[in-house]
């Protein structure tokens, strides 16, 4: 079994985040954080599908949900580093974001990109998911039975 370093949970950690960004959010903030750099692609964004598993319960046999739309590229910088994203759905502008922010969290600017595109990012989610969850929240019902005096 292959052991996890630290940089890969980090890495996962960022991917997944880049993964499920808001429409146009992360390249957003990555235009406010700084310029693009200059890159080469080594896959140009391309649109296909993929198969999405569950589980029975979150722990059952797995089987074949169905298929979901992603974009994926892959690109590297001038300075070497390669750069890979995969994003829901037909997103051809956010999975060149997301590729270009892989690619720079593993040069110098990575610390300033945590701050300004990463962080923010996790900030809203983690607030949109609050949100959501208080406005389910509020629909709850609890049911009760009385204790009827007629025993």
């Amino acid at each position: 079994m292959k052991d996890t370093t630290h940089d890969d949970l980090a890495r996962k950690t960022w991917m997944s985040l880049l993964a499920r960004a808001p429409e146009g959010r992360a390249a957003a903030l990555l235009d406010a954080a700084q310029a693009r750099p200059a890159f080469t692609w080594l896959r140009a964004p391309e649109i296909g599908t993929t198969m999405v598993r569950g589980r029975a319960g979150g722990t059952g046999a797995p089987f074949n949900l169905g298929e979901m739309t992603v974009t994926r590229c892959a690109l590297t910088l001038s300075t070497g580093e390669v750069g890979h994203a995969y994003v829901q759905g037909r997103r051809k502008g956010c999975a060149e974001a997301a590729a270009l922010v892989d690619a720079m969290m593993q040069t110098d600017a990575g610390p300033v990109l945590r701050a300004s595109v990463l962080d923010p990012l996790d900030a809203e989610m983690t607030a949109a998911k609050a949100t959501r969850a208080g406005k389910a929240a509020a629909t709850k019902v609890d049911f009760f039975t009385m204790v009827r005096g007629e025993d």
